[in-house]
């Protein structure tokens, strides 16, 4: 039997899953919400046991059940702290984040993997991301951040991820962040022999313009209708590249095409920019749209494969030891933290380091978005004390659980 067995929540349509599968992982269980994306699931490892419905609903799944699995991971909604998005973090009905988090207590894996967008990563989640650490280490875990580029794995795309690893501490030392790849090729290399599949004879010459790696391919919520190529700057990009990117194509250009034409992608194109290839085969059950978005919303394979691949060589205590970084995401949340009771203005500035009182407002303000932070207030004195994490964690009673259902219809 496989010595390294991973539970994926939040799976998707399979795209970090044949990833891991590659890397030398076997699903225990994959968990995911939308049902084409299931059925996705369904149609390439019959075999593997695919758990459909809400991830934090415990009659769905229960993580107690997979208690010292080798891995945890998952692919949680992005649109929480997506750049293009509104950014509420714990005030998403979508965060399932923190959630995961709070499934290492549970399910005690050897190590946890979660991916998400470049958002996360930004000072706005500062202290939602010293809340993860600091929590992961209270439970014997040593986690590290980092921000990775599908282009240095071989991914003709940008499509920047913000990595999450956490292992045991005997494991910790022996993780190394894998290394980059050569540049991928170009688009236009890329596609050029499923442009030219449907006997369009100037597809060579299209692909000379296509001279660049795509933009960040981008899935789509079923909130926003139908499939495209995401925003202005990303539209742009590709018209740029002599492509329409104002929605999917079934086929391929046909041989009455002129030379001029410029056109739309394939699901089977947008596949392949997305990391799919003879080496990750897969394939896309349910309609165009359907396609696409569960193409465009995943983790590309030979990312997941890499990390992966680190991750099992950790296990394996495979290479040179070495230290994780200790990264301090928050000054003004830790010194919160780290006191009983209610701290002056003055006395956060000074642990933080900061010299501008407008500067520690800011951070108050934007730790207040995602904590309960509470202001106490004689005369003219103003004084703080860090409240609870607003995120949804699993509590029965969180605002997370009616919104979900209300909007259950949209979340994909």
């Amino acid at each position: 039997m496989n010595a390294f067995d991973a539970v994926e929540i939040c799976a998707g349509a399979g795209g970090q899953a044949l990833g891991l599968e590659k890397a030398g992982f076997e699903h225990a269980l994959a968990v995911e919400l939308d049902s084409n994306a299931c059925n996705t699931l369904r149609a390439n490892r019959p075999s593997w046991k695919i758990a459909e419905g809400d991830v934090a609903d415990e009659s769905v799944w229960r993580p107690v059940d997979y208690q010292g699995v080798s891995l945890l991971a998952g692919g949680v909604p992005c649109p929480p702290f997506s750049i293009a998005g509104k950014q509420l973090g714990a005030n998403d009905e979508r965060d399932l984040f923190a959630w995961a988090v709070n499934q290492v207590e549970v399910v005690q894996p050897r190590a946890l993997l979660l991916e998400n967008v470049r958002g996360l990563s930004m000072p706005r989640f500062a202290g939602y991301r010293q809340h993860v650490l600091d929590h992961l280490t209270e439970l014997g875990y040593i986690a590290e951040w980092r921000l990775l580029q599908a282009s240095d794995f071989g991914v003709p795309q940008l499509r920047p991820r913000f990595i999450l690893v956490a292992l045991k501490a005997e494991d910790a030392p022996y993780f190394h962040w894998p290394e980059t790849q050569p540049p991928p090729p170009n688009v236009g290399a890329t596609l050029v022999d499923l442009m030219a599949a449907g006997g369009w004879r100037w597809a060579e010459r299209w692909s000379r313009k296509a001279d660049r790696i795509a933009p960040t391919i981008v899935g789509g919520s079923k909130k926003h209708g139908g499939a495209d190529l995401g925003p202005t700057r990303a539209k742009r990009a590709w018209d740029e590249m002599a492509v329409d990117a104002m929605g999917v194509a079934d086929a391929a250009p046909s041989a009455d095409k002129p030379k001029d034409h410029k056109p739309k992608l394939t699901c089977e194109m947008v596949a392949r920019i997305q990391g799919w290839s003879d080496k990750y085969e897969w394939e896309f059950t349910g309609r165009k749209t359907s396609k696409y978005r569960q193409i465009g919303n995943a983790f590309p394979p030979p990312v997941a494969h890499a990390v992966g691949a680190a991750i099992i060589r950790a296990f394996k205590h495979e290479g040179s030891r070495r230290e994780f970084e200790n990264t301090e995401h928050d000054s003004v949340y830790r010194a919160l933290r780290a006191s009983d009771g209610f701290v002056t203005p003055e006395r956060l500035m000074k642990i933080s380091r900061l010299d501008d009182p407008a500067e520690l407002e800011r951070r108050i303000g934007l730790l207040s978005r995602d904590f309960h932070v509470e202001i106490q207030t004689e005369g003219t004195k103003t004084r703080y004390k860090l409240g609870d994490f607003k995120a949804f964690t699993g509590q029965q009673d969180h605002a997370r659980n009616d919104l979900f259902l209300q909007y259950r219809a949209r979340i994909s």
